[in-house]
């Protein structure tokens, strides 16, 4: 049985302005109100997911806040303010000032083959590693919620780029659902429904069969989509099907909507997919912490990093030429520091001139290390062969081209 299940898909009625209705996700701008509160002004009385959801800058959310919300999704629903497309797909292609095109396809997965722990070998895993701290106060959103409006984007590794570019290809012959600039500098989006699901279906599953997989990462385990975006928002949809599915029959089970839920699927291949490299800042640290960073790495296959420190002094240290392994010696060699050395404090840096400018501010105690760059082609096979990637690997492109929400799942009978 696939991991894909068709399931309706919902849109607002087809007389609502868009450009108000699809706000960006909710753990976006967390310290920014000036972004929220423009939004707030911008979106008015209109019907908008921005009243639908409760974005991260206004947590912990108070039981108030969590009726209203809810409240909010019943009686659009019960009033007539979505209408299915029906057990389909959604192709998307989203477009902004950074990246010209993105394409996606809105899908409903199983969460019973979802499993973020690090040693998980199902066919949808995390690629960083959860908090579970995180899951309890949005599971407490979740759980009375009866839909979901996702910001969840999972990669799928299609070389040779057929599944999504093919269907954009022949978009002319599919019915348009949206085509509206997005609010906020997000961008402009289009979507398409996909008539065809199963032949999607089909596709997909060539992507986990024994010849592509050892052709493409020299394995025969399986891996069909790595979490790329809103890992904690699938962990907790995960955590709150299973705490409903014990109390069904096995019948109830398969039907259930709660257990699928909707996401956006990218090839990670694909030319609006763009990976960043975070970088850390330590805070605090003495001599000693240099001297081990120095020995990290004495292999002959190498690359070379930077590190920065007493405001503006240079020096470079070998990792693996291996980006994913490089990441996850430094993150493991910074944590074993921070435990033995309490008082010594990580930052993680977007941008090599904001690293430069944040160890120039710092001055003396403060260490600036560069970290390579994800490439695309070894994601999958070190999340199939190693597991998870430390935290803050990587960054997928700025924080306006994030998912907006848009689509809408039902997850109550």
């Amino acid at each position: 049985m696939s991991i894909i299940k068709k399931q309706n898909i919902y849109l607002p009625k087809k007389d609502t302005d868009y450009s108000k209705w699809s706000v960006i996700a909710c753990d976006q701008f967390t310290s920014e109100p000036k972004y929220w509160d423009e939004l707030k002004s911008f979106v008015g009385d209109a019907p908008s997911t921005l009243n639908l959801t409760i974005p991260e800058i206004y947590l912990p959310a108070t039981d108030e806040m969590i009726n209203k919300v809810n409240y909010n999704m019943n009686h659009l629903f019960l009033h007539g303010g979505f209408e299915s497309i029906g057990e389909s797909m959604v192709l998307v292609n989203r477009s902004t000032s950074l990246h010209p095109k993105r394409l996606g396809i809105m899908l409903n997965v199983d969460l019973d083959a979802y499993d973020f722990r690090p040693d998980a070998h199902a066919m949808i895993r995390a690629t960083e590693g959860t908090i579970i701290e995180r899951i309890p106060p949005r599971l407490k959103i979740r759980k009375d919620a009866p839909l979901e409006f996702p910001h969840i984007m999972l990669l799928y590794d299609d070389r040779k780029e057929k599944i999504a570019e093919t269907l954009y290809q022949n978009r002319c012959d599919m019915e348009c659902l949206y085509d509206f600039d997005l609010n906020m500098g997000g961008g402009h989006i289009q979507g398409w429904r996909i008539d065809n699901p199963d032949k999607i279906i089909e596709k997909f599953e060539t992507l986990i069969t024994k010849e592509y997989l050892q052709n493409t990462f020299g394995v025969d385990e399986a891996l069909m989509f790595a979490v790329g975006d809103g890992n904690h928002s699938l962990a907790t949809a995960k955590a709150h099907w299973d705490s409903i599915k014990e109390s069904l029959s096995q019948e109830e089970r398969e039907s259930h909507p709660a257990r699928y839920a909707l996401v956006e699927v990218v090839n990670i291949h694909d030319e609006g997919i763009e990976f960043e490299p975070i970088y850390r800042v330590m805070k605090n640290v003495g001599a000693d912490f240099m001297e081990g960073l120095k020995n990290l790495y004495n292999g002959t296959d190498f690359m070379i990093q930077q590190i920065f420190y007493d405001g503006n002094i240079t020096e470079e240290y070998k990792l693996p030429n291996n980006s994913p392994l490089a990441i996850k010696i430094v993150q493991e060699y910074i944590d074993s520091y921070l435990k033995n050395h309490p008082d010594s404090i990580v930052d993680y840096v977007h941008g090599l001139d904001n690293l430069r400018n944040i160890c120039l501010a710092e001055g003396q105690g403060s260490v600036g290390l560069t970290l390579p760059t994800l490439k695309k082609e070894e994601l999958f096979a070190f999340v199939i062969k190693y597991g998870v990637l430390p935290r803050k690997s990587f960054s997928i492109g700025e924080g306006f081209e994030k998912r907006y929400y848009l689509e809408a799942h039902k997850i109550v009978k």
